[in-house]
């Protein structure tokens, strides 16, 4: 069994495929701690979000407004046999059924000023834009005429009329709503609704102008508390909306994006502009009965913070077995070339060093900035390797060799995940020139020792 043992040694030792065999083995052995890594990434992400979430919740979530939208009472009848047993008969009753039609303005204006908070919100290591907007609303609704619906006047409840707003977020307001229109002013409460955009009304109008000929004018403020983003709804006929705001990256969001030539970004902030018509989206001015969801419109901006440290951790871990495979394949071919012994120990101590660059770039980017992070992690690691390597190969030759192979692969994948539009086209060109680096360095060895 003795000489078996040692044949079997000894050919672990000198044939080429056996070492490929063993090294191929022990990078997919690898892969599961490199797994292990990025369900923490993954982890550490989920925590992150559920961090603001919390802290949006208590400050105020994204702001969507649509309003202001004319709730009108009308009567319609419904008539039906009835039979009477007292004289046997049936007589034709009639039922009044008071129906809702919902109107919406033919020009709404707004103008929102954006201010966020100096500095972003914290709760330990995470932090989340918050901001207050006050804007000024204001417009016109057209005459009521629903005789096309079949609709007369008298059957308009005209002392039942009131004016709806809808928001998703109540509890961040911060002024009390009062609503003007055509002179009267009308305070608003909150009304119980299960959808998600919350809902207030106004009281009953009392002298609302049924026989005014001109458009009725409406307007009011609103200031409110509010995180992520802040959106409208385009329900009117014509909507133009303006938004100033002091923070410096925005991200312009929903079905419509602000007209050619009205945004301008700075450090300073932003400004936006957007005109919506009626013929730019798929709904009409009047419903009857109930509101539609029209959340699918909605347009604006979400004040975003720009550097995702768990979303580039997370792209760099994408490259974990690239990494890896190409560190290992470097020690092989040195170690082909040098006729120099690398126990499977050695290239699992390498390998492990190699996963440690991302649990250690994870740790630091989230006390600091992801370059520092990344700096750090690939010098540390970069130094563990070389020095490590200076004792397994001896001299000076091929520890310098792997130092730079593995500071360029570093430095590569860092110059890719900056990359958005470009990083598929500069990959699969540095791939292609490390294969043909290592088809290069390759050609001289003797592979007939199998």
């Amino acid at each position: 069994m003795e000489p078996k043992k040692q044949k079997f040694t000894s050919w672990l030792k000198t044939s080429i495929t056996a070492r490929m065999i063993v090294v191929g083995f022990l990078l997919f052995v690898l892969l599961i701690p490199l797994e292990f890594v990025k369900n923490l990434i993954a982890e550490r992400a989920m925590r992150q979000q559920e961090v603001i979430r919390e802290i949006n919740s208590k400050w105020g979530n994204e702001v969507l407004l649509s309003g202001p939208i004319l709730k009108i009472p009308y009567k319609t009848f419904k008539e039906e046999k009835v039979y009477i047993p007292e004289t046997k008969v049936f007589e034709m009753k009639t039922e009044e059924i008071i129906n809702y039609a919902y109107l919406f303005p033919d020009k709404l204006d707004i103008d929102a000023q954006v201010t966020t908070k100096a500095e972003p919100l914290k709760r330990s290591i995470y932090e989340s834009v918050v901001f207050t907007s006050e804007m000024e609303v204001k417009g016109n609704f057209p005459n009521i005429d629903f005789s096309s619906k079949d609709i007369q006047p008298e059957a308009i409840v005209w002392d039942k009329i009131s004016v709806l707003i809808k928001t998703s977020n109540l509890k961040g307001i911060r002024n009390t709503i009062e609503v003007n229109l055509g002179g009267e002013t009308l305070a608003m409460t909150p009304k119980y609704t299960q959808s998600y955009l919350n809902t207030m009304e106004t009281q009953y109008i009392p002298n609302f102008p049924k026989e005014k000929e001109t458009p009725i004018p409406f307007s009011f403020n609103l200031k409110v508390n509010g995180s992520e983003s802040l959106k409208f709804i385009p329900i009117g006929k014509e909507t133009d909306v303006r938004m100033n705001s002091n923070w410096h990256s925005p991200s312009f969001d929903g079905n419509y994006l602000p007209d050619d030539g009205s945004r301008e970004i700075t450090n300073d902030g932003f400004k936006a502009t957007w005109k919506v018509l009626q013929i730019n989206r798929q709904f009409q001015q009047e419903f009857f009965n109930q509101l539609p969801d029209l959340e699918e419109f909605a347009f604006g901006a979400k004040l975003i913070i720009p550097v995702d440290e768990y979303q580039k951790s997370e792209r760099t871990a994408k490259y974990g077995f690239m990494v890896i495979g190409l560190t290992l394949l470097v020690f092989l071919l040195i170690q082909l070339v040098s006729k120099i012994y690398i126990h499977p120990f050695q290239y699992i101590m390498i390998g492990l060093a190699l996963v440690m660059f991302y649990t250690l770039l994870i740790s630091i980017s989230e006390h600091s900035s992801f370059l520092k992070a990344y700096i750090i992690a690939a010098a540390s690691v970069l130094g563990l390797i070389t020095l490590y390597s200076r004792v397994i190969l001896k001299g000076f030759k091929f520890p310098l060799l792997v130092c730079a192979s593995l500071a360029s692969l570093y430095g590569f994948i860092y110059v890719i995940i900056q990359l958005e539009n470009y990083a598929l086209l500069v990959g699969s060109v540095g791939l292609f020139v490390i294969l043909a680096t290592i088809m290069f360095a390759s050609r001289k060895i003797d592979w007939g020792n199998e």
